[in-house]
Parts: C-alpha cells; structure tokens; sequence
C-alpha cells in the first residue's frame, strides 16, 4: 500500500472539507448548516475542520472563492472558443455566467449568503479576483480591437457584473427575457 505524504492528507482533508461545506451550504444555506454536519460529511473530526479553517465563515469564504473560480474560468474557456470578434468573445462569456449560474446551489451561495456573510468589501475581493477580472479583460479586449465604446473599463465591468448576478437571480421563467436584455446591452456597445 502506497503510503501518502502529509501534505497529501492535508490537501485531501480539506478537499473533503470543502465538498461537503459546498453540498451543504448549496442545500440548506450558510445559517442551516452547522459544524458538526460538515465533519460528518466530510467524513473527518472537527478537530480536522479547524485545523484547516478557523471557522465555518471561514470555510464557507473559501468555498465562495472556489465557486468564484469555477464560474470565470466557464467564463474563460468560452471566450477563448471565439477568439477572432471580441464582442462574440463577451457574449459567449454571457452564455458561459448564465449557464454556470443555474445551479440553485451555487446562485444561494454566491448571490445571496456570500454578501450578508462575508460583507461586501471582502466579496469585492474575491469578485475583483475572478469574476471581475474576466470581465475587465473582455470589456477592454474588445475596446483595443475597436469593437466597442471605448468607456471607462473597471466601472463599466463592475456595472455589467452587477447587471449578470441580478439577471443570475431572476426567476427560471424569466431567465431568457434577462439573458436577450444583457446580450442586447452588449451588443449596443459595438463602434
């Protein structure tokens, strides 16, 4: 039998951490879920959960953050699919957010525990890291190529974000209606 490191348990504890604080706070949000259901999901002392986090606010930022990254690099990959036009590039990008963001699960995370958790200073953190970033970039790829309204790229990112997680929030039957609104939006920035 192999045996593995310590680091490799470390980072395997915390995986396992992480995955069942994701589960959980997806399923019953962040103030329904208590410690000792984390541990027990995980499959690990409570002991384990706070040698890895100093909390469950703790955890719970974390798993924000790892929710944060899956969703800008769905966002990414998108956008590198279309290459050649950089408006197309941001509208991919849209279809990407939009499709990432029907999980319930990760919309009750991001959207509405992360801000009355976290606050919003430290979720701008995180967002400016990720999702923000992606969307910087985009924006201010496509006014370099000419292709849209060169306009002042960090308050206009962060005017679209907001626009994207309130369109993330509308309901099911109404998602198209938000969805051609935002891509319409876009579209109007072309030169």
């Amino acid at each position: 039998m192999e045996r593995r490191s310590q680091a490799e348990r470390r980072a395997e504890t915390r995986r396992l951490l992480l995955e069942a604080g994701r589960k959980l706070f997806a399923e019953k949000g962040f103030a329904d879920t208590a410690t000792p259901d984390i541990v027990a999901a995980a499959g690990v002392t409570r002991g384990a959960l706070y040698h890895h986090f100093a909390d469950k606010t703790a955890l719970f930022a974390a798993v924000v953050e790892a929710e944060h990254a899956a969703v800008a690099a769905s966002i990414e990959a998108a956008g590198e699919a279309t290459p050649t036009d950089p408006v197309a590039a941001l509208l991919a990008g849209s279809q990407a957010f939009f499709a990432a963001m029907a999980d319930p699960g990760r919309r009750r995370i991001m959207l509405l525990d992360a801000p009355a958790v976290l606050g919003r200073e430290a979720l701008d953190a995180i967002d400016a890291q990720y999702g923000l970033e992606t969307l910087v970039c985009g924006l201010r790829d496509a006014m370099d190529a000419g292709a849209i309204k060169r306009l002042p790229v960090l308050p206009l990112a962060q005017l679209f974000g907001a626009l994207f997680d309130r369109a993330a929030l509308a309901p099911e039957d109404q998602r198209p209606e938000f969805q051609a609104a935002m891509a319409a939006m876009l579209e109007g920035l072309r030169t």
